[in-house]
């Protein structure tokens, strides 16, 4: 349901359309949208690292465009989260994820940003990071993000069809209630996967120190 401004009614109560309105419901569409988008840019990403040495400029291309997903995946959850223990009614009904994922979840987030930022750094800096292990830091990170990851999708993606299907067919969310602002969260990704195309495009060149 919404209001004459745009707002969706959450609680009785008018959200804006920029902070993840659509009330927990509509927030879990786009966290799952994301997720399939980032699982998709993952798998590309990882082919990459198998056959490094002639895919090197695809590697820097993704790993550059995953930046905007990922910080909208980031958003999404952390929204959540802080609805959720500043006590939103809908989000406190709607409940936590399982105490393991709980656990998680952070650990996700840290690796991810771990990831993506010593990656960035590596494109930035070259290989000559002078005693900055910079590489080691993006090898290990990279170990611990595909371990924490891999118990996050197999706990998530089964989710990812009804939810995305939902929002696509314009379905009712959980309980009957639609989540409004559909158009919102399709819109947020688009940014989201637009941004970090930019970055690709603006930075993808920077591999060139890495191929000589």
């Amino acid at each position: 349901m919404t209001v004459s401004d745009g707002r969706a009614l959450v609680d009785g109560k008018p959200e804006w359309p920029g902070t993840m309105s659509g009330g927990p419901a509509g927030n879990e569409r786009l966290t799952a949208v994301t997720g399939a988008v980032l699982l998709v840019l993952f798998a590309v990403e990882g082919v990459t690292i198998l056959f490094l040495g002639q895919l090197l400029t695809l590697h820097f291309f993704i790993g550059l465009l995953l930046t905007g997903p990922v910080c909208l995946k980031i958003g999404s959850t952390g929204y959540r989260f802080y609805r959720y223990y500043t006590g939103a009614p809908a989000y406190r009904r709607h409940g936590p994820p399982a105490p393991l994922l709980r656990v998680l979840g952070p650990l996700v987030v840290v690796t991810s940003v771990a990831v993506l930022g010593s990656g960035v750094a590596l494109a930035l800096l070259g290989p000559d990071t002078g005693p900055l292990p910079v590489l080691l830091l993006h090898k290990a990170s990279f170990i611990c993000w595909i371990a924490v990851l891999a118990v996050h999708v197999l706990a998530y993606v089964w989710r990812l069809p009804r939810l995305i299907g939902a929002d696509l067919r314009r379905h009712p969310a959980r309980h009957g209630i639609a989540a409004p602002q559909r158009a919102g969260r399709w819109a947020l990704l688009t940014v989201a996967v637009g941004a970090g195309l930019i970055v690709a495009l603006a930075g993808v060149h920077l591999v060139s120190a890495w191929s000589r």
